[in-house]
């Protein structure tokens, strides 16, 4: 359990957007198991899943439709249900008084808008006009994992291949695995209807898989996913300068985003053990990093924890300033809802709500 200090704090009223889908429904989990002083907690969805209930604590509560009105008195509105949702209500909850933590690429990249990973940029929040955004996923648990590495050695160049999960397309893309690896196991036709992406023109199967595509492909060649890694996370590390390339894989696992990541640094004479120093007292980060007792992270033990953990630590064989890593997260929880808690958390440790 975590956040027992906020218990005895004034209690809140809590919104979220999007409670029935599978980041929203994390975000309800994760006010509880956190403690959150929530003194009312309001559930909205679309029309099709309005009246359904989910528990909270000891009580039921039904889920209602989302429209501007229901964020009258609402002091924190958390929102997951996608792009145009957010677009559309977050203005509306902003001027009933709400402050918004947007778990969407709506406003991530609007200059006036924060984009928050409390372990890495917090002080970013006291500068917020009622929106604030949640990165996406795979930016998270990676800029967890270098800020401290960038504050000790600085930081020249990222290049970052992912491993994702399909339950970062939704718990519709989840099922697809489940019935396609049935079929392929069963020697029956394996449909896909899902990814790479929904919307596009194409699709592939995930069972016994991996998509080189997340998101859909831009002009430059890179995919929407890979350029949100790019853009974002020299927007959250303050550093426009800094060399980010990225490679987005789908590959089938249900849970847990897996990078390997090979970064430069500015300092001359530093080694591996130097960096697993620093991320061993490195805030909401596991070092999981002892070839010899083959530890290493891996999705499976990641999935239900809060951390990012980190291993494979070793320096380049030809580069002397260039090093590799590997980096797990549970994508839904530190990759979308437990980061967006942790941001309302921010807020009240900061006084800004």
């Amino acid at each position: 359990m975590e956040g027992e200090w906020w218990m005895a704090q004034k209690q809140y009223h809590v919104a979220v957007v999007g409670a029935t889908g599978a980041v929203g429904q994390q975000m309800v989990r994760t006010l509880e198991d956190r403690n959150f002083p929530v003194g009312k907690l309001t559930l909205l969805s679309s029309e099709r899943s309005a009246g359904k209930k989910m528990r909270f604590r000891s009580e039921e509560i039904e889920v209602q439709a989302a429209s501007p009105e229901r964020f009258d008195g609402v002091d924190i509105a958390l929102f997951s249900a996608g792009g145009a949702v957010s677009k559309a209500l977050a203005p509306e909850a902003v001027r009933r008084g709400a402050i918004v933590i947007d778990n969407t690429s709506a406003f991530r990249m609007e200059e006036n808008v924060p984009l928050v990973v409390p372990e890495v940029n917090e002080s970013d929040l006291t500068w917020h006009n009622g929106i604030i955004a949640n990165p996406n996923c795979s930016t998270i648990q990676m800029v967890v994992a270098l800020e401290p590495i960038r504050k000790a050695f600085g930081l020249e160049r990222v290049i970052v291949s992912t491993y994702q999960a399909v339950s970062g397309a939704g718990a519709q893309a989840i099922e697809e695995l489940n019935e396609q690896t049935k079929a392929v196991l069963e020697g029956k036709p394996v449909e896909a209807n899902i990814l790479p992406v929904k919307s596009d023109r194409k699709h592939y199967p995930i069972a016994f898989n991996a998509i080189p595509q997340i998101d859909k492909f831009q002009d430059n060649g890179f995919t929407f996913e890979e350029m949100k890694m790019i853009n974002e996370t020299k927007k959250i590390m303050h550093m426009p300068e800094l060399k980010v390339a990225a490679t987005c894989v789908r590959i089938p696992v249900a849970s847990g985003h897996s990078e390997s990541v090979y970064i430069e640094i500015e300092q001359d004479g530093v080694t591996a053990s130097d960096l697993q120093a620093v991320l061993r007292e490195a805030p909401g980060v596991v070092l999981q990093d002892d070839p010899s007792e083959q530890l290493y992270p891996m999705p499976a033990h990641c999935v239900g924890k809060y951390d990012v953990f980190v291993g494979r630590i070793r320096r380049d064989l030809d580069n002397r300033r260039g090093f590799h890593l590997w980096i797990v997260a549970d994508n839904l929880l530190k990759g979308a809802a437990s980061n967006s808690v942790q941001i309302a958390e921010s807020l009240l440790k900061l006084g800004l709500i």
